[in-house]
Protein backbone atom coordinates (compact mmCIF):
# COMPACT_ATOMS: atom_id res chain seq x y z
CA UNK A 1 0.00 0.00 0.00
CA UNK A 2 1.14 3.57 -0.69
CA UNK A 3 3.00 4.93 2.34
CA UNK A 4 0.81 8.04 2.42
CA UNK A 5 -2.83 8.59 1.53
CA UNK A 6 -2.77 12.10 0.04
CA UNK A 7 -1.07 13.05 -3.21
CA UNK A 8 -0.94 16.03 -5.52
CA UNK A 9 -1.15 13.79 -8.59
CA UNK A 10 -2.44 10.24 -8.91
CA UNK A 11 -1.52 8.64 -12.23
CA UNK A 12 -3.42 5.51 -13.23
CA UNK A 13 -1.23 3.27 -15.38
CA UNK A 14 2.55 3.02 -15.81
CA UNK A 15 2.62 2.58 -19.57
CA UNK A 16 4.33 5.00 -21.93
CA UNK A 17 2.17 7.96 -20.94
CA UNK A 18 2.09 7.19 -17.22
CA UNK A 19 5.88 6.74 -16.98
CA UNK A 20 6.48 10.08 -18.68
CA UNK A 21 3.95 11.90 -16.51
CA UNK A 22 5.37 10.37 -13.34
CA UNK A 23 8.88 11.47 -14.24
CA UNK A 24 7.96 14.96 -15.35
CA UNK A 25 5.45 15.82 -12.59
CA UNK A 26 7.78 14.62 -9.84
CA UNK A 27 10.62 16.92 -10.90
CA UNK A 28 9.40 19.41 -8.31
CA UNK A 29 10.42 17.88 -4.94
CA UNK A 30 7.48 19.56 -3.23
CA UNK A 31 4.99 17.68 -5.42
CA UNK A 32 3.69 14.31 -4.21
CA UNK A 33 3.10 11.88 -7.08
CA UNK A 34 1.63 8.38 -7.02
CA UNK A 35 1.58 6.10 -10.07
CA UNK A 36 -0.50 2.91 -9.87
CA UNK A 37 0.20 -0.01 -12.21
CA UNK A 38 -1.98 -3.11 -12.49
CA UNK A 39 0.91 -5.24 -13.73
CA UNK A 40 4.12 -6.28 -12.06
CA UNK A 41 7.76 -5.30 -12.49
CA UNK A 42 9.49 -5.62 -15.85
CA UNK A 43 12.10 -8.11 -14.61
CA UNK A 44 11.42 -10.79 -17.22
CA UNK A 45 14.72 -11.06 -19.15
CA UNK A 46 12.81 -11.59 -22.40
CA UNK A 47 11.46 -8.03 -22.17
CA UNK A 48 14.94 -6.65 -22.74
CA UNK A 49 15.85 -8.90 -25.68
CA UNK A 50 14.58 -7.45 -28.99
CA UNK A 51 14.41 -10.82 -30.74
CA UNK A 52 11.90 -12.09 -28.15
CA UNK A 53 9.19 -9.50 -28.76
CA UNK A 54 6.90 -11.75 -30.86
CA UNK A 55 6.74 -14.24 -27.99
CA UNK A 56 4.77 -11.68 -25.99
CA UNK A 57 2.16 -11.52 -28.74
CA UNK A 58 2.01 -15.26 -29.41
CA UNK A 59 1.93 -16.37 -25.77
CA UNK A 60 0.03 -13.36 -24.37
CA UNK A 61 2.77 -12.69 -21.81
CA UNK A 62 2.46 -9.59 -19.59
CA UNK A 63 -0.81 -8.90 -21.40
CA UNK A 64 -4.34 -7.97 -20.36
CA UNK A 65 -5.53 -10.78 -22.69
CA UNK A 66 -8.33 -8.77 -24.24
CA UNK A 67 -10.11 -10.09 -27.33
CA UNK A 68 -12.75 -8.52 -29.51
CA UNK A 69 -16.26 -9.78 -29.96
CA UNK A 70 -16.75 -11.62 -33.28
CA UNK A 71 -16.00 -9.24 -36.14
CA UNK A 72 -18.80 -9.45 -38.75
CA UNK A 73 -16.72 -8.31 -41.73
CA UNK A 74 -13.77 -10.51 -40.77
CA UNK A 75 -15.33 -13.97 -41.10
CA UNK A 76 -16.66 -13.76 -37.54
CA UNK A 77 -13.18 -13.97 -36.06
CA UNK A 78 -12.12 -12.72 -32.63
CA UNK A 79 -9.05 -10.48 -32.63
CA UNK A 80 -6.57 -10.34 -29.78
CA UNK A 81 -6.05 -6.83 -28.40
CA UNK A 82 -2.54 -7.12 -27.01
CA UNK A 83 -2.01 -4.50 -24.26
CA UNK A 84 0.91 -4.52 -21.84
CA UNK A 85 0.13 -5.36 -18.21
CA UNK A 86 3.59 -4.75 -16.77
CA UNK A 87 5.76 -1.81 -15.81
CA UNK A 88 6.23 0.17 -19.00
CA UNK A 89 2.91 -1.04 -20.41
CA UNK A 90 2.93 -1.80 -24.11
CA UNK A 91 6.35 -0.14 -24.50
CA UNK A 92 7.69 -3.23 -22.67
CA UNK A 93 6.14 -5.76 -25.08
CA UNK A 94 5.73 -4.00 -28.44
CA UNK A 95 7.82 -4.28 -31.60
CA UNK A 96 9.89 -1.24 -30.54
CA UNK A 97 8.98 0.68 -33.72
CA UNK A 98 9.57 4.42 -33.53
CA UNK A 99 7.18 6.20 -35.89
CA UNK A 100 5.97 9.76 -35.38
CA UNK A 101 3.53 9.69 -38.27
CA UNK A 102 3.11 12.39 -40.89
CA UNK A 103 3.22 16.04 -39.86
CA UNK A 104 -0.17 16.38 -41.54
CA UNK A 105 -1.73 13.99 -39.02
CA UNK A 106 -1.22 16.47 -36.20
CA UNK A 107 -2.00 19.47 -38.38
CA UNK A 108 -5.32 17.75 -39.14
CA UNK A 109 -6.08 17.55 -35.42
CA UNK A 110 -5.25 21.23 -35.00
CA UNK A 111 -7.28 22.18 -38.07
CA UNK A 112 -10.33 20.49 -36.57
CA UNK A 113 -10.45 22.92 -33.66
CA UNK A 114 -7.52 21.85 -31.49
CA UNK A 115 -4.98 24.68 -31.52
CA UNK A 116 -1.66 23.79 -29.99
CA UNK A 117 -1.62 20.31 -31.51
CA UNK A 118 0.14 21.06 -34.80
CA UNK A 119 3.28 19.18 -35.70
CA UNK A 120 5.22 22.40 -35.22
CA UNK A 121 3.83 22.63 -31.68
CA UNK A 122 4.75 19.02 -30.93
CA UNK A 123 8.15 18.85 -32.63
CA UNK A 124 10.13 20.20 -29.62
CA UNK A 125 8.47 17.53 -27.50
CA UNK A 126 9.21 14.78 -29.99
CA UNK A 127 12.83 15.87 -29.83
CA UNK A 128 12.72 15.97 -26.03
CA UNK A 129 11.75 12.28 -25.86
CA UNK A 130 14.52 10.82 -28.01
CA UNK A 131 18.23 10.32 -28.50
CA UNK A 132 18.53 9.63 -32.23
CA UNK A 133 21.54 7.61 -33.30
CA UNK A 134 22.52 10.34 -35.73
CA UNK A 135 22.55 12.99 -33.01
CA UNK A 136 20.35 16.01 -32.47
CA UNK A 137 19.26 18.16 -35.42
CA UNK A 138 16.50 20.53 -36.42
CA UNK A 139 14.09 17.60 -36.57
CA UNK A 140 15.61 14.92 -34.33
CA UNK A 141 16.41 14.81 -30.63
CA UNK A 142 19.88 14.06 -29.38
CA UNK A 143 19.64 13.88 -25.60
CA UNK A 144 16.25 12.42 -24.65
CA UNK A 145 15.45 9.41 -22.45
CA UNK A 146 14.51 7.07 -25.32
CA UNK A 147 17.25 5.87 -27.65
CA UNK A 148 16.17 5.53 -31.28
CA UNK A 149 18.21 3.78 -33.96
CA UNK A 150 17.89 2.19 -37.38
CA UNK A 151 17.44 -1.56 -37.63
CA UNK A 152 20.73 -3.42 -37.63
CA UNK A 153 19.37 -6.64 -39.15
CA UNK A 154 21.25 -7.63 -42.29
CA UNK A 155 20.16 -9.90 -45.11
CA UNK A 156 20.67 -9.48 -48.88
CA UNK A 157 16.91 -9.66 -49.45
CA UNK A 158 16.47 -6.37 -47.55
CA UNK A 159 18.66 -4.42 -49.97
CA UNK A 160 16.96 -6.21 -52.85
CA UNK A 161 13.56 -5.12 -51.55
CA UNK A 162 14.66 -1.50 -51.32
CA UNK A 163 15.77 -1.76 -54.93
CA UNK A 164 12.48 -3.41 -55.86
CA UNK A 165 10.28 -0.59 -54.54
CA UNK A 166 12.32 1.86 -56.60
CA UNK A 167 11.87 -0.33 -59.67
CA UNK A 168 8.14 -0.16 -58.93
CA UNK A 169 8.32 3.65 -59.00
CA UNK A 170 8.35 4.48 -55.30
CA UNK A 171 10.98 6.60 -53.54
CA UNK A 172 13.33 5.85 -50.69
CA UNK A 173 13.47 8.16 -47.70
CA UNK A 174 16.55 8.66 -45.54
CA UNK A 175 14.39 9.32 -42.48
CA UNK A 176 10.61 8.85 -42.38
CA UNK A 177 10.59 10.62 -38.99
CA UNK A 178 12.47 13.55 -40.48
CA UNK A 179 11.85 15.78 -43.46
CA UNK A 180 10.38 13.10 -45.77
CA UNK A 181 7.79 10.73 -44.34
CA UNK A 182 6.67 9.28 -47.65
CA UNK A 183 8.77 6.48 -49.11
CA UNK A 184 10.70 3.41 -47.93
CA UNK A 185 13.63 3.20 -45.55
CA UNK A 186 15.27 1.28 -42.76
CA UNK A 187 12.97 0.72 -39.78
CA UNK A 188 13.64 2.80 -36.67
CA UNK A 189 13.50 1.24 -33.20
CA UNK A 190 13.56 2.15 -29.51
CA UNK A 191 16.64 0.10 -28.64
CA UNK A 192 19.57 1.25 -26.49
CA UNK A 193 22.83 -0.68 -26.33
CA UNK A 194 21.21 -3.73 -27.89
CA UNK A 195 18.29 -3.89 -25.44
CA UNK A 196 14.68 -2.68 -25.50
CA UNK A 197 14.42 0.91 -24.26
CA UNK A 198 10.93 1.15 -22.76
CA UNK A 199 9.31 4.16 -21.14
CA UNK A 200 9.96 2.48 -17.80
CA UNK A 201 13.67 2.34 -18.63
CA UNK A 202 13.97 5.83 -20.04
CA UNK A 203 11.63 7.83 -17.83
CA UNK A 204 10.29 6.10 -14.75
CA UNK A 205 13.25 4.13 -13.38
CA UNK A 206 15.59 7.15 -13.14
CA UNK A 207 12.86 9.10 -11.34
CA UNK A 208 12.07 6.42 -8.74
CA UNK A 209 14.96 7.56 -6.55
CA UNK A 210 12.96 10.71 -5.78
CA UNK A 211 11.29 10.50 -2.35
CA UNK A 212 8.23 12.34 -3.63
CA UNK A 213 7.42 9.68 -6.26
CA UNK A 214 5.59 6.53 -5.17
CA UNK A 215 5.01 3.50 -7.39
CA UNK A 216 2.35 0.93 -6.55
CA UNK A 217 2.44 -2.24 -8.70
CA UNK A 218 0.10 -5.24 -8.94
CA UNK A 219 -2.69 -2.82 -8.05
CA UNK A 220 -5.69 -2.48 -10.35
CA UNK A 221 -7.66 0.74 -9.99
CA UNK A 222 -11.34 -0.07 -9.60
CA UNK A 223 -12.84 3.41 -9.41
CA UNK A 224 -12.25 7.15 -9.43
CA UNK A 225 -13.91 8.88 -6.51
CA UNK A 226 -15.97 11.91 -7.55
CA UNK A 227 -17.36 14.58 -5.22
CA UNK A 228 -19.37 17.44 -6.63
CA UNK A 229 -18.01 16.77 -10.10
CA UNK A 230 -14.39 16.75 -8.92
CA UNK A 231 -12.01 13.79 -8.88
CA UNK A 232 -10.74 13.52 -5.30
CA UNK A 233 -9.11 10.09 -5.21
CA UNK A 234 -9.09 6.52 -6.42
CA UNK A 235 -9.72 3.05 -5.08
CA UNK A 236 -7.72 0.02 -6.13
CA UNK A 237 -7.42 -3.69 -5.51
CA UNK A 238 -4.02 -4.13 -3.92
CA UNK A 239 -1.99 -7.20 -3.07
CA UNK A 240 -4.20 -10.08 -2.07
CA UNK A 241 -7.24 -8.26 -3.43
CA UNK A 242 -7.56 -5.89 -0.48
CA UNK A 243 -9.39 -2.66 -1.36
CA UNK A 244 -7.26 0.45 -0.85
CA UNK A 245 -8.11 4.12 -1.16
CA UNK A 246 -5.96 7.18 -1.77
CA UNK A 247 -6.92 10.85 -1.86
CA UNK A 248 -5.75 13.40 -4.40
CA UNK A 249 -5.42 17.10 -3.66
CA UNK A 250 -4.50 18.01 -7.23
CA UNK A 251 -5.39 15.98 -10.31
CA UNK A 252 -6.22 12.37 -11.11
CA UNK A 253 -4.68 11.44 -14.47
CA UNK A 254 -5.99 8.41 -16.30
CA UNK A 255 -3.35 6.74 -18.52
CA UNK A 256 -4.80 3.25 -18.83
CA UNK A 257 -4.91 3.15 -22.63
CA UNK A 258 -7.66 2.90 -25.21
CA UNK A 259 -9.37 -0.07 -23.53
CA UNK A 260 -8.88 0.50 -19.80
CA UNK A 261 -9.38 4.27 -19.71
CA UNK A 262 -12.97 4.32 -21.04
CA UNK A 263 -13.78 1.25 -18.97
CA UNK A 264 -12.64 2.94 -15.77
CA UNK A 265 -14.45 6.17 -16.59
CA UNK A 266 -17.69 4.23 -17.05
CA UNK A 267 -17.15 2.24 -13.87
CA UNK A 268 -16.72 5.59 -12.11
CA UNK A 269 -20.02 6.95 -13.45
CA UNK A 270 -18.71 8.90 -16.45
CA UNK A 271 -20.13 7.66 -19.71
CA UNK A 272 -23.39 7.06 -21.63
CA UNK A 273 -26.15 7.55 -19.08
CA UNK A 274 -28.43 4.74 -20.28
CA UNK A 275 -25.60 2.22 -20.43
CA UNK A 276 -24.40 3.09 -16.93
CA UNK A 277 -27.87 2.82 -15.44
CA UNK A 278 -28.33 -0.55 -17.14
CA UNK A 279 -25.41 -1.82 -15.06
CA UNK A 280 -26.60 -0.17 -11.86
CA UNK A 281 -23.85 2.47 -11.89
CA UNK A 282 -24.62 5.88 -10.42
CA UNK A 283 -24.23 8.49 -13.15
CA UNK A 284 -21.78 11.28 -12.33
CA UNK A 285 -21.46 12.76 -15.83
CA UNK A 286 -23.48 11.82 -18.89
CA UNK A 287 -20.77 11.54 -21.57
CA UNK A 288 -22.07 9.48 -24.52
CA UNK A 289 -18.70 9.51 -26.31
CA UNK A 290 -16.88 7.46 -23.67
CA UNK A 291 -15.93 4.14 -25.24
CA UNK A 292 -16.99 5.15 -28.75
CA UNK A 293 -14.79 6.06 -31.75
CA UNK A 294 -12.53 3.00 -31.35
CA UNK A 295 -10.25 2.46 -34.32
CA UNK A 296 -7.15 0.42 -35.01
CA UNK A 297 -4.73 -0.31 -37.81
CA UNK A 298 -5.42 -3.53 -39.70
CA UNK A 299 -3.05 -5.31 -42.06
CA UNK A 300 -2.88 -8.02 -44.70
CA UNK A 301 0.24 -9.89 -45.84
CA UNK A 302 1.64 -10.96 -49.17
CA UNK A 303 4.27 -13.70 -48.78
CA UNK A 304 6.61 -15.79 -50.89
CA UNK A 305 8.74 -18.85 -50.51
CA UNK A 306 12.44 -18.08 -50.63
CA UNK A 307 14.80 -19.73 -53.10
CA UNK A 308 17.74 -19.49 -50.72
CA UNK A 309 17.89 -19.67 -46.94
CA UNK A 310 18.22 -16.30 -45.26
CA UNK A 311 20.45 -15.28 -42.40
CA UNK A 312 17.59 -15.57 -39.89
CA UNK A 313 17.08 -19.21 -40.79
CA UNK A 314 20.64 -20.02 -39.75
CA UNK A 315 20.46 -17.72 -36.71
CA UNK A 316 17.44 -19.55 -35.31
CA UNK A 317 19.13 -22.94 -34.96
CA UNK A 318 18.56 -23.81 -31.32
CA UNK A 319 22.19 -24.01 -30.23
CA UNK A 320 22.83 -20.54 -31.69
CA UNK A 321 19.70 -19.10 -30.07
CA UNK A 322 20.81 -20.44 -26.68
CA UNK A 323 24.07 -18.55 -27.09
CA UNK A 324 22.67 -15.37 -28.64
CA UNK A 325 19.87 -14.70 -26.13
CA UNK A 326 22.12 -14.45 -23.01
CA UNK A 327 24.59 -12.36 -25.01
CA UNK A 328 21.85 -9.88 -25.91
CA UNK A 329 20.52 -9.69 -22.35
CA UNK A 330 23.84 -9.50 -20.53
CA UNK A 331 26.04 -7.67 -23.03
CA UNK A 332 23.65 -6.06 -25.52
CA UNK A 333 25.48 -7.80 -28.35
CA UNK A 334 24.86 -10.34 -31.05
CA UNK A 335 22.06 -11.34 -33.44
CA UNK A 336 19.34 -11.38 -30.76
CA UNK A 337 19.59 -7.59 -30.43
CA UNK A 338 17.38 -7.29 -33.54
CA UNK A 339 14.80 -9.23 -35.55
CA UNK A 340 14.16 -9.76 -39.27
CA UNK A 341 12.11 -6.69 -40.07
CA UNK A 342 14.32 -3.97 -41.38
CA UNK A 343 12.16 -1.97 -43.81
CA UNK A 344 9.20 0.34 -43.36
CA UNK A 345 7.37 2.33 -46.02
CA UNK A 346 4.63 4.96 -46.33
CA UNK A 347 2.64 5.27 -49.55
CA UNK A 348 -0.24 7.31 -51.00
CA UNK A 349 -2.71 5.44 -53.19
CA UNK A 350 -3.71 8.82 -54.63
CA UNK A 351 -1.15 11.61 -55.13
CA UNK A 352 -3.80 14.15 -54.14
CA UNK A 353 -3.95 12.79 -50.57
CA UNK A 354 -2.42 15.02 -47.91
CA UNK A 355 -0.88 12.11 -46.01
CA UNK A 356 -0.02 8.47 -46.86
CA UNK A 357 -2.89 6.04 -46.45
CA UNK A 358 -0.82 2.83 -46.46
CA UNK A 359 2.13 1.61 -44.41
CA UNK A 360 4.31 -1.35 -45.38
CA UNK A 361 6.33 -3.62 -43.12
CA UNK A 362 8.80 -5.96 -44.79
CA UNK A 363 10.04 -9.08 -43.02
CA UNK A 364 12.95 -11.22 -44.19
CA UNK A 365 11.42 -14.28 -42.50
CA UNK A 366 7.94 -15.84 -42.31
CA UNK A 367 5.68 -15.26 -39.29
CA UNK A 368 5.96 -18.90 -38.18
CA UNK A 369 9.75 -18.76 -37.76
CA UNK A 370 10.91 -20.51 -34.59
CA UNK A 371 13.98 -22.12 -33.02
CA UNK A 372 14.83 -25.41 -34.74
CA UNK A 373 17.35 -28.20 -34.51
CA UNK A 374 17.96 -31.35 -36.59
CA UNK A 375 16.06 -34.42 -35.35
CA UNK A 376 14.46 -32.42 -32.50
CA UNK A 377 12.27 -29.79 -34.13
CA UNK A 378 12.12 -29.23 -37.88
CA UNK A 379 12.81 -25.83 -39.36
CA UNK A 380 10.22 -23.79 -41.24
CA UNK A 381 9.93 -23.23 -44.97
CA UNK A 382 11.84 -20.00 -45.44
CA UNK A 383 10.25 -16.99 -47.07
CA UNK A 384 9.76 -13.23 -47.02
CA UNK A 385 6.64 -11.21 -46.40
CA UNK A 386 5.32 -7.71 -46.96
CA UNK A 387 2.41 -6.52 -44.82
CA UNK A 388 0.10 -3.74 -46.06
CA UNK A 389 -1.45 -1.62 -43.28
CA UNK A 390 -4.52 0.61 -43.58
CA UNK A 391 -3.41 3.83 -41.90
CA UNK A 392 -6.57 5.92 -41.72
CA UNK A 393 -9.62 3.66 -41.35
CA UNK A 394 -13.05 5.23 -41.35
CA UNK A 395 -14.64 2.27 -39.56
CA UNK A 396 -15.28 2.80 -35.87
CA UNK A 397 -15.94 0.42 -33.02
CA UNK A 398 -16.53 0.65 -29.29
CA UNK A 399 -15.51 -0.39 -25.78
CA UNK A 400 -18.47 -1.05 -23.50
CA UNK A 401 -19.00 -2.54 -20.08
CA UNK A 402 -19.92 -6.18 -19.76
CA UNK A 403 -20.89 -5.62 -16.13
CA UNK A 404 -20.29 -3.32 -13.17
CA UNK A 405 -17.56 -5.66 -11.94
CA UNK A 406 -14.32 -3.65 -12.28
CA UNK A 407 -12.31 -6.83 -12.77
CA UNK A 408 -14.49 -8.09 -15.65
CA UNK A 409 -13.21 -7.65 -19.19
CA UNK A 410 -15.08 -5.10 -21.30
CA UNK A 411 -16.86 -5.81 -24.58
CA UNK A 412 -14.66 -4.69 -27.48
CA UNK A 413 -15.88 -4.33 -31.06
CA UNK A 414 -13.51 -2.95 -33.68
CA UNK A 415 -15.99 -3.17 -36.56
CA UNK A 416 -13.07 -3.61 -38.94
CA UNK A 417 -13.87 -2.75 -42.58
CA UNK A 418 -17.53 -1.87 -42.02
CA UNK A 419 -16.85 1.19 -44.18
CA UNK A 420 -16.47 0.03 -47.82
CA UNK A 421 -13.70 2.55 -48.50
CA UNK A 422 -11.49 0.81 -45.92
CA UNK A 423 -11.72 -2.49 -47.77
CA UNK A 424 -11.07 -0.77 -51.09
CA UNK A 425 -7.89 0.88 -49.80
CA UNK A 426 -6.58 -2.29 -48.15
CA UNK A 427 -7.26 -4.22 -51.36
CA UNK A 428 -5.13 -1.67 -53.22
CA UNK A 429 -2.49 -2.14 -50.54
CA UNK A 430 -2.35 -5.89 -51.11
CA UNK A 431 -2.01 -5.43 -54.85
CA UNK A 432 0.79 -2.93 -54.34
CA UNK A 433 2.63 -5.30 -51.97
CA UNK A 434 2.43 -7.99 -54.66
CA UNK A 435 3.65 -5.47 -57.26
CA UNK A 436 6.69 -4.59 -55.14
CA UNK A 437 7.51 -8.24 -54.62
CA UNK A 438 7.38 -9.11 -58.32
CA UNK A 439 10.11 -6.66 -59.34
CA UNK A 440 13.32 -7.96 -60.97
CA UNK A 441 15.50 -7.11 -57.94
CA UNK A 442 13.80 -9.92 -56.02
CA UNK A 443 14.10 -12.57 -58.76
CA UNK A 444 17.10 -14.27 -57.06
CA UNK A 445 15.12 -14.69 -53.85
CA UNK A 446 11.48 -15.15 -54.84
CA UNK A 447 9.84 -18.56 -54.99
CA UNK A 448 6.12 -19.29 -55.18
CA UNK A 449 3.58 -16.92 -53.69
CA UNK A 450 2.26 -18.58 -50.54
CA UNK A 451 -0.23 -15.91 -49.46
CA UNK A 452 -2.71 -15.02 -50.77
CA UNK A 453 -1.53 -17.23 -53.67
CA UNK A 454 -0.94 -16.34 -57.30
CA UNK A 455 -4.42 -17.55 -58.26
CA UNK A 456 -6.08 -14.96 -55.97
CA UNK A 457 -6.46 -12.00 -58.29
CA UNK A 458 -10.04 -10.73 -58.54
CA UNK A 459 -11.63 -8.26 -56.13
CA UNK A 460 -13.92 -10.86 -54.57
CA UNK A 461 -11.08 -13.32 -54.03
CA UNK A 462 -8.83 -10.65 -52.51
CA UNK A 463 -11.65 -9.44 -50.28
CA UNK A 464 -12.17 -12.98 -49.03
CA UNK A 465 -8.44 -13.29 -48.32
CA UNK A 466 -8.48 -9.99 -46.44
CA UNK A 467 -11.46 -10.98 -44.30
CA UNK A 468 -9.99 -14.40 -43.41
CA UNK A 469 -6.35 -13.49 -42.79
CA UNK A 470 -6.03 -9.82 -41.80
CA UNK A 471 -4.47 -8.99 -38.45
CA UNK A 472 -4.64 -6.02 -36.14
CA UNK A 473 -1.40 -4.07 -35.68
CA UNK A 474 -2.28 -3.49 -31.98
CA UNK A 475 -2.83 0.28 -32.13
CA UNK A 476 -6.27 0.84 -30.51
CA UNK A 477 -7.13 4.48 -29.94
CA UNK A 478 -9.83 7.13 -29.88
CA UNK A 479 -12.19 5.89 -27.15
CA UNK A 480 -11.90 9.10 -25.06
CA UNK A 481 -11.77 11.40 -28.07
CA UNK A 482 -10.21 14.85 -27.77
CA UNK A 483 -12.13 17.60 -29.52
CA UNK A 484 -13.56 21.13 -29.35
CA UNK A 485 -17.19 19.95 -29.43
CA UNK A 486 -19.41 19.05 -26.50
CA UNK A 487 -19.63 15.46 -27.75
CA UNK A 488 -15.89 14.92 -27.24
CA UNK A 489 -14.78 13.21 -24.02
CA UNK A 490 -11.83 15.52 -23.32
CA UNK A 491 -11.00 19.03 -24.47
CA UNK A 492 -7.76 20.27 -25.99
CA UNK A 493 -6.09 20.28 -22.57
CA UNK A 494 -7.15 16.64 -22.05
CA UNK A 495 -9.52 17.55 -19.20
CA UNK A 496 -12.61 15.35 -18.99
CA UNK A 497 -15.61 17.44 -19.97
CA UNK A 498 -17.90 18.11 -17.04
CA UNK A 499 -15.31 17.07 -14.45
CA UNK A 500 -12.74 18.96 -12.43
CA UNK A 501 -9.23 17.69 -11.64
CA UNK A 502 -9.53 14.75 -14.05
CA UNK A 503 -7.61 14.24 -17.30
CA UNK A 504 -7.03 11.40 -19.72
CA UNK A 505 -3.54 11.12 -21.21
CA UNK A 506 -2.98 8.15 -23.55
CA UNK A 507 -3.89 6.85 -27.01
CA UNK A 508 -7.59 6.98 -26.19
CA UNK A 509 -7.63 10.78 -26.66
CA UNK A 510 -6.56 10.66 -30.32
CA UNK A 511 -9.35 12.09 -32.50
CA UNK A 512 -8.23 9.73 -35.26
CA UNK A 513 -5.22 7.56 -36.00
CA UNK A 514 -1.78 8.89 -36.79
CA UNK A 515 -0.06 7.36 -39.79
CA UNK A 516 2.02 4.62 -38.23
CA UNK A 517 2.88 2.82 -35.00
CA UNK A 518 1.49 4.81 -32.11
CA UNK A 519 4.02 4.64 -29.25
CA UNK A 520 5.91 7.77 -30.32
CA UNK A 521 2.62 9.66 -30.59
CA UNK A 522 1.60 8.54 -27.09
CA UNK A 523 4.92 9.75 -25.71
CA UNK A 524 4.53 13.18 -27.28
CA UNK A 525 0.94 13.40 -25.99
CA UNK A 526 2.26 12.74 -22.49
CA UNK A 527 5.05 15.31 -22.84
CA UNK A 528 2.55 17.94 -23.96
CA UNK A 529 0.15 16.97 -21.18
CA UNK A 530 2.91 17.35 -18.59
CA UNK A 531 3.68 20.82 -19.93
CA UNK A 532 0.01 21.82 -19.73
CA UNK A 533 -0.42 20.45 -16.22
CA UNK A 534 2.70 22.18 -14.92
CA UNK A 535 1.59 25.43 -16.57
CA UNK A 536 -1.85 25.18 -14.96
CA UNK A 537 -3.63 24.90 -18.32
Amino acid sequence: MASQSNFDYVIIGAGSAGCILAARLSEDPATRVLVIEAGGPDRDPLIKIPLAWMKFVRDRLHDWKYDTEPEPNMAGRHFEITRGKVLGGSSSINAMAYVRGHAGDYDRWAGNGLPGWTYEDLLPRFKRTESWQGGGSELRGGGGPIQTRESTFRDPVIEAYLEAVQQAGYPLTPDYNGEQNEGFGRAQQTIRDGRRNSAADGYLRPALSRPNLTLEMNAQVTGIKMEGGRAVGVSYAGRGGAQENVSCDGEVILSGGAINSPQLLMLSGIGPEDALRAHGIEVQIDSPGVGENLSDHISTAVGFDRLDRGSFYHQMRLDRVMKDMPSAYLLGRGPATDFPGGIMGFVKTDPELKVPDLQYLFSAAPPNAHPWFPLIRPAWRDGFFCRAILLHPRSRGSVRLASADPLAKPLIRNNFLVEPSDLETLRKGVRLARHFSMQPALDPFRGAEVTPGAEVTGDDALDDHISRTSMTVYHPNGTCRMGPDDASVVDGTLRVRGADALRVVDASIMPDLVGGNTNAAVMVIAEKAADMILAGD
